[in-house]
């Protein structure tokens, strides 16, 4: 259960603003800023997404800031109402919508603060996900550091020991640690976010020509910083959410309305059909043991094209430089030869 989730985490006041009231926009302004976006997305060659707990509601997962949210309640000494499973929950339309961006090359990589694991149950490609706050499907081995598929959720929170051997043995005979033991996957209050898929957002952002938020209201740092990194080489941020968020001003688009209304507006602009989710596709249902380490060589390929990136962000700076130092030259000289 997802309020169960929340209760394991441990004691912390700071958890944002709470229960602001949500916004829509009338349906011709949804169309027209989704026809927008759709154009935005299609004239990018590098568009990240960044899911926050607000494209899981339609799968009956609470979020915890909204009007309804766990968090929000929890003020007030109330539970959600509504609720269910972290095993029972399917992904969304929304899920379902980003891997087929994926898998179309329209989007190269997502950013997800959610544990609820339906990113995976969607079947989405791990080299194109980063999990800044863990997942409830993965379990991790304290030593090696491998992660591994579940096939129900785990029943801790905070970095705890489950009690089993790591499984790398079963993955691959000749590639066990030998001698590590079972954690869980998701991060309390205190842990430092997971340094590979960290590293993985902060570059994809940078580089990214448009970051596009989904379902989230930014006040978790460092994830909510992470979309305007590109802000100051003239990328553009994308802002669906239905409560405001701290950086709507610094938003090319803002749409408030559905998630799921959202991407299937979008998509249908894009010629892009949404796949049904399906169990046999979905790695939590698979009958072996499956990894889902992020590897170390997609972290390096990625590093080498940011940092030629950041090379040529460096020689164009300074180019710009040099031509304002000339031009300033040859307004002083102009001036002299005038006097």
């Amino acid at each position: 259960m997802s309020c169960n989730y929340a209760e394991g985490l441990s004691a912390y006041e700071n958890k944002g603003i709470l229960g602001v009231p949500e916004n829509f926009d009338s349906e011709e302004v949804v169309n027209q800023k989704c026809k927008q976006l759709a154009n935005l997305i299609k004239d990018s060659k590098h568009v990240v997404f960044h899911t926050g707990a607000g494209l899981s509601t339609s799968a009956g997962i609470p979020d915890f800031r909204g009007p309804k949210g766990v968090w929000t309640l929890e003020e007030k000494g109330e539970k959600p109402t509504f609720n269910t499973s972290f095993d029972e929950a399917k992904p969304t339309k929304s899920h379902m919508a980003l891997k087929a961006l994926v898998e179309h090359g329209y989007v190269q990589y997502i950013v997800s603060q959610n544990i609820d694991g339906l990113h995976l149950k969607s079947g989405l490609d791990r080299k194109y996900l980063a999990e800044l706050h863990g997942n409830i499907f993965i379990e991790q081995c304290q030593k090696c550091r491998r992660q591994f598929i579940r096939k129900t959720a785990v029943e801790t929170v905070g970095q705890k020991l489950l009690g089993r051997s790591c499984r790398s043995v079963d993955v691959s005979q000749n590639r066990s640690c030998r001698g590590g033991v079972l954690q869980d996957n998701v991060l309390d209050w205190e842990h430092d976010l997971p340094e590979r898929d960290l590293d993985m957002a902060f570059m994809n952002s940078t580089l990214a020509d448009v970051n596009i938020t989904l379902g989230t209201t930014l006040q978790i740092i460092p994830s909510g910083n992470l979309p305007l990194k590109n802000l100051k080489h003239g990328g553009k941020l994308v802002i669906c959410n239905l409560q405001p968020t701290k950086h709507d001003k610094k938003a090319h688009i803002n749409i408030s309305s559905y998630i799921d209304t959202i991407l299937e507006k979008v998509c249908k602009r894009l010629g892009i059909e949404i796949p049904e989710y399906s169990e046999d596709r979905d790695p939590t249902k698979l009958t072996n043991i499956s990894e889902w380490t992020l590897p170390q060589e997609y972290v390096k390929q990625l590093d080498k094209k940011f940092k030629e990136h950041q090379k040529t962000l460096a020689n164009n700076s300074n180019k710009q430089l040099i031509t304002k130092k000339l031009i300033k030259k040859r307004k002083r000289s102009e001036s002299t030869e005038f006097k």
